[in-house]
C-alpha cells in the first residue's frame, strides 16, 4: 500500500513555498517567503464520527510589509469523501480559534478517479438568509494537464506531473519528461531522491512501458540522459537492496524468531554489500546472540 498521505507531507515540507509558487502565485504578491514557519500538526475530535483527525501541512506566515501575520493550512486528501466540505470548514474555524489569525485554507486531491470536479466551499443556508459562505482553494490533480508544467521551473511540478491527468500510453513520457524537468533545477542530493522517489512511487512502469522509456531516453541530449540515468540507476540499487534486506529478515525471524526493533533498525543500516556478507553469516545462527556477536565482530 501506498502512504500517499506520508509523500504529499514530505512533498510539501520540503517544498511548500515552490509549492505556493506554482499554484497560488497571488498569495506570494503579498507574503514574506523568508518568514514561514511550520506549525505542529493538530490532532482534532471529530465528534459526529468519534475519529481522531489529523490536520496535515498548517505554516504560519507574515504578510509583506506589514506587522501580521495568517496561517496557510495545506490538506491532503487521496480520495473524494462526502462533506469532506464541512470537514474543511471545521478545520478552519479551530485553527482560527486556536491562533486568532487569519486562514487560508487549501485542498490537494490527488485521486485517479472519479473526474468529477470536488466542492470548494461550504454553506448554510436557510430560506431567508445566507448564515455561512465558507471558500477554501482546491488543487485537483487529475483536472490538471501535465503537458502544462512541462516547463515550469518548479521542482512540485516535476513531483505532481505524475499524478496528473494522462492517458494510458503516455507514463513513460511522463516519466522521462519529469526526470528531465528534474535534473534540470539545481536541487541537492537529498532532494533530487525525495522528488525521484516520488515520481517513481506513481509512475512505476510495467515491462512494455520500461521499455518504451528506455527507448524514449536514449533520444535525449547526452548529458541529459546521463543524468537521468543515475536517477534511475540508483532506485535499482535501491531496489536491489530493499529486496535483499526483506529476504535476510525474513531468513532470520524463521531461523530465531522475531528479531526486536533495536536489532533489525541495525540490520536496516547495512549496506548492500554488508547484508549479503550476514546473509552468509547467518546459515550458522543459532541464536540472536550469534547475531549480536556477528555486529560486535566488525
Amino acid at each position: 500500500m501506498i502512504d500517499h498521505d506520508r509523500l504529499f507531507k514530505e512533498l510539501l515540507s520540503n517544498f511548500f513555498p515552490e509549492f505556493i509558487e506554482l499554484f497560488f502565485p497571488d498569495v506570494t504578491a503579498y507574503w514574506e517567503r523568508d518568514s514561514i514557519e511550520f506549525l505542529p500538526q493538530e490532532i482534532l475530535t471529530d465528534v459526529t464520527e468519534g475519529e481522531l483527525k489529523i490536520v496535515d501541512v498548517i505554516v504560519k506566515v507574515a504578510f509583506q510589509n506589514q506587522n501580521t501575520l495568517f496561517i496557510i493550512h495545506t490538506e491532503h486528501q487521496s480520495y473524494p469523501q462526502a462533506n469532506f466540505n464541512q470537514r474543511m470548514f471545521t478545520y478552519f474555524a479551530r485553527l482560527h480559534e486556536k491562533y486568532a489569525l487569519p486562514v487560508y485554507p487549501i485542498v490537494i486531491y490527488s485521486h485517479d478517479s472519479p473526474k468529477t470536479i470536488q466542492p470548494n466551499s461550504y454553506c448554510i443556508d436557510f430560506p431567508n438568509k445566507k448564515v455561512l459562505e465558507f471558500n477554501y482553494e482546491v488543487v485537483q490533480l487529475n483536472q490538471l494537464r501535465w503537458r502544462d508544467f512541462v516547463n515550469q521551473n518548479n521542482p512540485v511540478a516535476s513531483a505532481l506531473m505524475a499524478k496528473m491527468q494522462m492517458d494510458v500510453q503516455e507514463r513513460p513520457t511522463v516519466k522521462l519528461m519529469s526526470l528531465q524537468l528534474l535534473v534540470n533545477l539545481g536541487l541537492n542530493p537529498a532532494q533530487i531522491q525525495l522528488i525521484s522517489g516520488f515520481i517513481d512511487t506513481y509512475l512505476d512502469l510495467n515491462a512494455q512501458e520500461e521499455s518504451i522509456f528506455q527507448e524514449q531516453l536514449a533520444t535525449i541530449e547526452p548529458r541529459q540522459e546521463e543524468r537521468v540515468m543515475q536517477i534511475v540507476t540508483s532506485w535499482m540499487r535501491q531496489g536491489v537492496q530493499q529486496g535483499e534486506l526483506t529476504l535476510i529478515l525474513r531468513q532470520l525471524n524463521r531461523r530465531l524468531g522475531e528479531i526486536n526493533p533495536q536489532l533489525q533498525e541495525r540490520i536496516q543500516g547495512l549496506s548492500t554489500a554488508e547484508l549479503e556478507d550476514l546473509g552468509e553469516a547467518l546459515l550458522d545462527f543459532t541464536s540472536t546472540a550469534d547475531l549480536e556477536a556477528w555486529f560486535a565482530s566488525r
